[in-house]
């Protein structure tokens, strides 16, 4: 799952005809994750705000099983999980769709992180069974030109939660939330797929402090391959 659990989401056009964008990115499909609480999703609507891009966002709210799995994890990680991935599967669709249109694509989540959660809430014969599922959906999942991973501990993620009050969010167990945050670091250490550009995003504010914003805008903009990393200067 994602964080919440991974959800799809829509495709919703964020450029407006009357603002001239900023400095075109170098690229084409551009993803920002990162564990619950770290603040992609608002980063991502800046940046499409900036650069007129499309937007892919996740829906966790849509997905009837989720405050189910926060009471009880073990007994719903299984539809929880199932419904997210039927959801990418028909985002999938209209990614393909659109992509004929969109000159810049900005995303809040990484298809390939599916299985990352699948492994970290399903058992293993639920998993065996999720994968199954998975090879039958034939995913395709697009590759990005660059995926910023903003990180940051437990104790700011938590901050961060209680202050935007999100319901889904209030039941979120701090083991589990250390485990999300493990498991991202895991996967994006061994993460080779696309350059990646890691972001401490610990005390910067890129959603409504415009210094550490420009500063990210600059990381960002630089044709990359490879692994970086980007610590905002806090003067």
């Amino acid at each position: 799952m994602s964080t919440p659990p991974s959800g799809a989401g829509t495709v919703a056009g964020a450029g407006d005809a009357s603002k001239s964008p900023v400095a075109a990115l170098p690229y084409r499909h551009v993803v920002v994750e990162g564990p619950i609480g770290v603040g992609k999703t608002m980063l991502v609507r800046r940046l499409a705000a900036s650069y007129g891009a499309d937007l892919v966002l996740e829906h966790p709210e849509e997905n009837p099983f989720l405050e189910r799995f926060y009471r009880e994890p073990r007994a719903n990680a299984f539809p929880t999980q199932l419904f997210f991935l039927f959801q990418r599967s028909r985002q999938l669709q209209q990614l393909r769709q659109h992509d004929l249109f969109a000159p810049l694509r900005i995303a809040d989540f990484l298809f390939d992180k599916d299985r990352l959660f699948a492994r970290l809430t399903l058992d293993d014969a639920e998993y065996s069974l999720y994968q199954q599922v998975y090879e039958r959906l034939a995913i395709d999942s697009p590759v990005p030109d660059l995926v910023v991973y903003l990180q940051a501990p437990v104790d700011v993620l938590e901050a961060r939660m209680a202050r935007r009050k999100a319901p889904f969010e209030q039941g979120l167990e701090r083991a589990y939330l250390e485990s999300v945050v493990d498991a991202y670091a895991s996967f994006f250490h061994h993460y080779d797929a696309a350059p990646l550009l890691i972001v401490n995003a610990s005390e910067a504010d890129f959603a409504t402090n415009d210094a550490d914003y420009a500063q990210l805008q600059q990381a960002i903009a630089k044709p990359r391959r490879g692994r970086h990393y980007f610590n905002p200067f806090r003067g």
